[in-house]
C-alpha cells in the first residue's frame, strides 16, 4: 500500500432498532459480529482503534484501543469519525489516511481499504466512499486526517450531523461494489436480518 492507513470502528450508535445495547457485541454463526469485522478490516490497515462510547470494559477481549465521542449526546457517525480521527494523529501520526468502518456489517469486503485508496489516488479526490446496488455507504469510507479540526468545528460551531452534508464541502469519490451475489455491505439492523445473516455465512 502506497499510503500508511489506519482504521476506526464505528460502535457507538444506540442500537435502537436492536432493542438497544450493543449490536456488534451479538453472535453470529459463533462469532461476535464485531469479531467478524475485525477479522476482514484489521489485515488492511496498520493499526485499529474501535470508536464507542459508555464503559470501554466491555471491549477488553478485543485487545484493542477504545475512544469515545468527542461531541457529547450521541452527535452520529460524523463524532466517531473526529474520535478516529484524533486517535490517529496523537498516537499514529505517520497515518495520514483514516478508514472508517461500520461495526454491524459481517461481510466488508476484504479488499475495502486498497480499493478506497486507489479510487482516492486515481480521482485526486478528498474522501472515497464505498457504493453498491446504487447505494452509497458514507460510514464505510477513507478519509484525510487533516481534516479533523475542519470537522470539529463544522459539528461545534455549525450543529453539523450528517454525513453528507459534511462531505459536500469536498471532493468525494465514489468506489463501487458489486452486489449482485451478495451485497458485502449487508448490515444487520433488525433481529430478522440475523437469521438472513446465518444463511449468508453458511452459504
Amino acid at each position: 500500500m502506497s499510503r500508511p492507513v489506519c482504521g476506526v470502528l464505528l460502535a457507538g450508535g444506540q442500537s435502537r432498532r436492536m432493542g438497544g445495547g450493543d449490536k456488534c457485541l451479538r453472535e453470529l454463526a459463533g462469532k461476535t459480529i464485531l469479531q467478524h469485522v475485525i477479522a476482514r478490516v484489521a489485515p488492511q490497515v496498520q493499526a485499529l482503534v474501535i470508536n464507542a462510547n459508555g464503559d470501554p470494559l466491555r471491549f477488553d477481549a478485543y485487545d484493542l484501543p477504545v475512544v469515545a465521542d468527542s461531541i457529547e449526546g450521541y452527535a452520529g457517525p460524523l463524532a466517531g469519525v473526529l474520535a478516529g480521527m484524533d486517535w490517529v494523529a496523537t498516537n499514529k501520526p505517520n497515518c495520514e489516511l483514516m478508514a472508517t468502518f461500520a461495526t454491524d456489517a459481517p461481510f466488508a469486503p476484504r479488499d475495502l481499504v486498497p480499493r478506497l485508496l486507489e479510487g482516492l489516488e486515481a480521482a485526486d479526490a478528498d474522501i472515497a466512499v464505498a457504493a453498491s446496488g446504487g447505494r452509497l455507504h458514507p460510514v464505510f469510507a477513507l478519509w484525510p486526517v487533516y481534516l479533523r479540526n475542519s470537522l470539529r468545528k463544522a459539528m461545534m460551531r455549525e450543529d453539523v450531523r450528517k454525513v453528507d452534508v459534511f462531505t459536500a464541502r469536498y471532493k468525494v469519490t465514489e468506489v463501487e461494489w458489486d452486489a449482485g451475489g451478495m451485497d458485502p455491505f449487508y448490515n444487520v439492523n433488525r433481529p430478522d436480518d440475523f437469521e438472513h445473516a446465518r444463511q449468508l455465512l453458511q452459504a
